[in-house]
């Protein structure tokens, strides 16, 4: 072969090889964002490492003494996929248990962050959230509703006539915390919705004024727990100023509550305040009488928990 022809060659190889090498970066950038858009965020265990402040935050933090299942149904995007933890002993049961929706912040999906859902489970509650990353007009959530009351009348279903439809709540953080007060104002299914709490949420302000979703608080039917973190860049409109907590607080005509977790920052208030959040709701959804006395009684425990500043706490009568 002749040295202009091996030249030719070489040339071409080396072609082929710079072809190849976007193919690769593609490939590798997205095996990158698959690991990233799927890594979960909390960790079996995650709520043995987070500080309380008093007993009974500690103890509706911890485990609850049921069993769990998780079931997984497909859905059209962008929900994509249903993700429900619940008490094993529903399968046998004649027990009717409350339901917690949790609402995603922007970017995050169920699966990013089981171990919350199971630990709502393990105290007795059906929770269901979706794979929704963009979550805040509450359309997603109320979807996520109607298809828990449809496989509530699925008698082929495991949840068949095993939801105490008279017994739901909602949770969600940041944009999640937004579609929360969109999905108990801008529909009809408001209605199912006993007690919520929105954690870190998008401000009422904020929403109106640089988002697509914004909401009216003062629409709002159903007891709210409203917490944030003390800690955040507040000119950011993602992480709630005080100011405008306040705001929102007095705005509700709702029996309601409020705190802020000292030194907690926005990311972190999607799951440090669960002990608080899951005893508003055993009380709410179940009638727990010991977690009932965090927030009301002689003495609230809420009110005396130095590790939160801000309490406010108007339940009425």
């Amino acid at each position: 072969m002749s040295k202009d022809k091996k030249k030719i060659s070489k040339g071409k190889k080396v072609l082929r090889v710079l072809a190849i090498i976007p193919v690769i970066l593609a490939a590798f950038v997205g095996c990158l964002y698959l690991y990233a858009d799927n890594m979960p965020v909390i960790f079996k265990g995650y709520n043995e490492k987070i500080e309380t402040g008093e007993s009974l935050e500690a103890k509706y933090l911890q485990t609850g003494d049921l069993a769990t299942k998780k079931f997984t149904a497909k859905a059209e995007k962008p929900i994509n996929k249903y993700t429900v933890f619940y008490p094993e002993e529903l399968e046998t049961s004649d027990k009717k248990y409350p339901m917690i929706i949790v609402v995603n912040g922007t970017g995050f999906k169920a699966t990013k962050y089981e171990p919350e859902f199971d630990l709502y489970a393990s105290w007795g509650f059906i929770t269901v959230g979706n794979q929704d990353k963009g979550t805040g007009t509450g359309a997603t959530t109320i979807e996520t509703l109607k298809y828990m009351l449809a496989e509530n009348e699925n008698p082929d279903s495991v949840f068949y006539k095993k939801i105490d439809v008279e017994n739901i709540g909602i949770t969600g953080f940041s944009q999640g915390g937004a579609a929360v007060f969109n999905a108990l104002t801008r529909y009809d299914e408001a209605r199912y919705f006993k007690a919520a709490a929105p954690l870190s949420p998008v401000s009422e302000n904020g929403a109106n004024t640089a988002t697509d979703y914004g909401y009216d608080i003062t629409d709002v039917k159903c007891p709210v727990f409203l917490l944030a973190g003390t800690e955040g860049d507040f000119e950011l409109q993602v992480v709630i100023p005080p100011e405008e907590m306040y705001k929102m607080f007095d705005r509700m005509t709702v029996p309601k509550v409020m705190a802020r977790r000292i030194g907690m920052d926005h990311d972190h208030m999607m799951y440090s305040a669960g002990g608080y959040v899951v005893a508003w709701f055993r009380w709410q959804l179940m009638g727990d009488t010991e977690a009932a006395q965090v927030f009301v009684g002689d003495d609230p425990e809420l009110m005396n928990n130095s590790i939160y500043q801000d309490q406010r706490i108007e339940m009425g009568e």
